[in-house]
């Protein structure tokens, strides 16, 4: 068989045949994957049911009133249990820990979100990019708010009059803002397979996560 000078170069070396399956590194653990999968359907499940109760229409073709207030109540109840018993995972707090950080390089992915460049290099990012924090903090403290405001609701005897008609202002409104953002973060998760993928198995292509995380020092394995 004949070759061509330099077809053994680095070209070779590091090209992957077709059949080859892309190298892939481990993202979240079951532990971390689990904690998002019950807390994504909880939180769907206290926005339908919250659609339910202020869209006539909805409410019209749903009817039993009082046994969708009550899913809505136990559910929006029930959000915050999965993170506290995920706790007990180590990679859940360090994700939480790494979350928590906004750095030089979070506010630089930012400058080039908000100018919509997408040159390489314009969005280091970590684990999780500044978008990411961002929606995590927003949706932490939206879920703090709208859990003491439901309780004010529910609880009638907890609070004078006055409170609660403002606890229901409140939660009303960021009840709209909460799946505005959902929207937001399921579209994003829309256009972002292997995202979706990392979190659905547990691990993403390597060269996906050196692409879009570059600043992720891959785990040990």
């Amino acid at each position: 068989m004949t070759s061509t000078p330099g077809s053994a170069g680095p070209t070779a070396a590091t090209t992957r045949p077709p059949s080859e399956p892309a190298p892939r590194i481990r993202r979240f653990t079951p532990a971390e994957r689990w904690v998002h999968r019950t807390t994504a359907w909880l939180t769907l499940l206290c926005v339908a049911t919250a659609a339910c109760l202020y869209v006539p229409q909805l409410a019209e073709l749903v009817g039993r009133r009082h046994l969708v207030v009550t899913v809505h109540e136990w559910s929006g109840l029930l959000v915050p249990v999965p993170l506290l018993a995920g706790l007990v995972s180590r990679a859940l707090r360090a994700d939480l820990s790494r979350l928590n950080r906004f750095g030089p390089h979070d506010r630089q992915w930012l400058r080039a979100a908000l100018r919509r460049d997408r040159t390489p290099g314009s969005r280091p990012a970590g684990k999780f990019n500044a978008g990411q924090k961002l929606y995590a903090g927003w949706i932490a403290g939206a879920v703090l708010v709208m859990l003491g405001t439901g309780l004010l609701m529910w609880f009638t005897g907890l609070a004078p009059l006055v409170w609660r008609t403002g606890a229901t202002f409140v939660h009303d409104w960021l009840a709209m803002a909460t799946g505005i953002v959902l929207a937001g973060h399921m579209a994003k998760a829309l256009a972002d397979p292997e995202a979706r993928r990392g979190m659905r198995t547990g691990s993403v292509e390597r060269l996906w996560a050196r692409s879009e995380h570059p600043l992720w020092r891959e785990p040990e394995k």
